[in-house]
């Protein structure tokens, strides 16, 4: 046996599902944690969406529910306050903890979501940017967003191609830290530590459905949220009075849904708003899964295919593991 098939056999798996909101992930990680029970393989579901680490965000994030989580172990779901932000290197560190965890009890985790920045930064770690000053902090946050995009186009122009105009929050981080440190975002970013990427064997699943499909669920999943208990999480978050930056504050559907009880817009008009958001936020996230993972990460338009390579790969892994 060679090294390199011996270090393979003693990394642990790690099932990774991703894909966009509304692409069916959820669904099958359940699936893929029943068929490895079926075959005595333990498995936990790990979650990987930004919006679902809040627990003010069950019915808007679209978590599983508690006869899903009961169905299997499922972590990092609904973990943190809104009022405090959840960074993609806070998400990591907890992740990395418990996904060790889970290791040390002979289970294969499984990790779902759509938040590609959690991914990466998990598997390939972070980048050691220092703190941003103060001053430099409040300076780029009281620009505009279009003068700080702007600026970017000559101080950081690989971010300002790469960034949608609208995006506030990473345009913002491009330019605090240029300017705090010399370095773009990019330079930082190829020195990157801390990620687990070459420690485990990765099986990876990328559901890319049909767009129109997507689209059409998107629309469907929103409408029904307003009557699943969306409106009264709304209603819960503006009366904690929370910074309106907080990603709690700007998650898909809370300011859509803010605007009507404040009497901004109709019911219908914030139900169309709020499909909206979700496709665009769906086309985003499609067009970063279709890119930005290596072109071994197979992408699957059928989930019933996905479950079936994962399923055999963690299975294999098992067995590689306990010889």
């Amino acid at each position: 046996m060679s090294t390199n098939e011996f270090s393979r056999q003693k990394r642990q798996p790690l099932s990774l599902i991703a894909g966009p909101t509304a692409s069916g992930k959820s669904a099958l990680a359940l699936a893929l944690a029943d068929a490895l029970a079926e075959r005595g393989t333990d498995s936990v579901i790990v979650n990987a969406d930004s919006a679902q680490v809040y627990r003010d965000l069950s019915v808007l994030s679209a978590r599983p529910s508690p006869n899903e989580t009961r169905r299997h172990e499922h972590r990092l779901f609904g973990c943190g306050d809104g009022a405090q932000a959840c960074s993609a290197a806070d998400w990591a560190q907890a992740a990395k903890r418990e996904i060790a965890d889970i290791h040390a009890q002979g289970a294969v985790p499984i990790l779902v979501g759509g938040t590609g920045l959690y991914i990466r930064t998990l598997l390939d770690g972070i980048a050691p940017i220092p703190p941003i000053p103060g001053e430099v902090r409040e300076a780029v946050r009281a620009l505009p967003t279009a003068d700080a995009y702007a600026a970017l186009a000559k101080e950081d122009r690989a971010s300002h191609e790469r960034l949608d105009a609208a995006d506030s929050q990473r345009i913002t981080r491009a330019l605090e830290v240029v300017r705090a440190t010399g370095r773009t975002l990019g330079e930082w970013q190829q020195y990157r530590e801390g990620g687990i990427g070459g420690t485990i064997e990765l099986n990876p699943a990328i559901l890319l459905p049909e767009r129109d499909w997507l689209y059409t669920r998107c629309d469907t999943r929103f409408e029904a949220m307003l009557d699943e208990g969306a409106v009264t999480e709304v209603e819960a978050l503006l009366a904690r009075n929370l910074d309106p930056d907080l990603p709690v504050m700007r998650a898909i559907g809370v300011r859509e849904i803010a605007g009507w009880l404040r009497g901004e817009w109709s019911r219908e008009e914030a139900i169309a708003k709020g499909q909206q958001a979700t496709r665009n936020y769906a086309k985003r996230q499609y067009t970063w899964f279709r890119r930005q993972p290596p072109e071994s990460w197979p992408r699957f338009t059928d989930a019933q295919q996905a479950l079936t390579r994962l399923s055999a790969e963690a299975r294999a892994m098992g067995r590689e593991n306990r010889t």
